[in-house]
């Protein structure tokens, strides 16, 4: 139970960027909370369940993980990704006026994975040296510290309307 959950079910067992693919599910809920007019406030909580629920579940169930894998940062371990991506998108419900067309949405959405993505792989300070926290955390911190870069980018390029 351990790795289905800690894999975002199964999505961690990916054979291609496993990462890519756990970041996948909160940008798909943020789109959809958008696109049928979900209320600012509403978009806002769910990203914030999702970053808790993904945090807890890295922090209690990735030392189970490690201990099978003898891994310090099994790759099957996405719900430290689903969180930080969740983060990135967790201000920019209140950014995006009413007025967004579905386009737009899509292209903030667009915008927002990529840069989670990029914090993420490219880990800029302080991020890499997060990694070397015990356990789960290590697993997780960088990737919410991502996030959070990633939502200020985004903030800025929907402020400046990039998107």
């Amino acid at each position: 139970m351990s790795r289905l959950l800690t894999s975002c079910f199964g999505l961690g067992w990916l054979p291609v960027a496993p990462g890519t693919w756990g970041s996948l599910p909160p940008a798909i809920i943020f789109t959809l909370m958008l696109y049928f007019g979900t209320a600012t406030v509403t978009v806002a909580v769910v990203m914030a369940v999702l970053t808790v629920v993904g945090s807890l579940v890295c922090i209690w169930l990735a030392p189970v993980v490690i201990a099978a894998t003898g891994k310090s940062d099994p790759g099957e371990v996405v719900a430290d990704e689903f969180a930080g991506q969740a983060v990135t998108f967790l201000p920019a419900a209140f950014l995006i006026p009413d007025t967004f067309t579905l386009k737009q949405v899509w292209i903030t959405t667009v915008i927002g994975f990529l840069l989670f993505r990029l914090f993420d792989i490219v880990k800029p300070w302080p991020i890499y040296g997060l990694q070397k926290l015990p356990s789960g955390w290590g697993i997780l911190v960088d990737d919410l510290l991502a996030g959070v870069y990633a939502a200020i980018c985004l903030i800025v390029c929907v402020r400046l309307w990039i998107c």
